[in-house]
């Protein structure tokens, strides 16, 4: 990530509370799947709820990205 991305990220989490809750929830979502995964066995149900909250947790990354290419756009004009 370059540091011009990480100020725009700075600066969106003080100014857009959507983009604040997407990155917060990115970041819960990663603990989540960190502490799960640290188990050296995981059972059918663990390892479904390891994919779901992978699923959710790109969906946001998804939307955080899209989030700074369109700030970005809209420095550029």
């Amino acid at each position: 990530m370059s540091s011009k991305d990480q100020e725009i990220i700075e600066k969106l989490m003080k100014e857009n509370e959507e983009f604040r809750r997407y990155m917060e929830e990115h970041r819960e979502l990663e603990k989540k799947v960190a502490e799960l995964e640290k188990k050296l066995y995981l059972t059918p149900d663990e390892e479904m709820e390891v994919k779901r909250l992978k699923k959710i947790k790109l969906a946001g990354k998804d939307k955080i990205e899209e989030m700074i290419s369109r700030y970005k756009k809209g420095m550029m004009r």
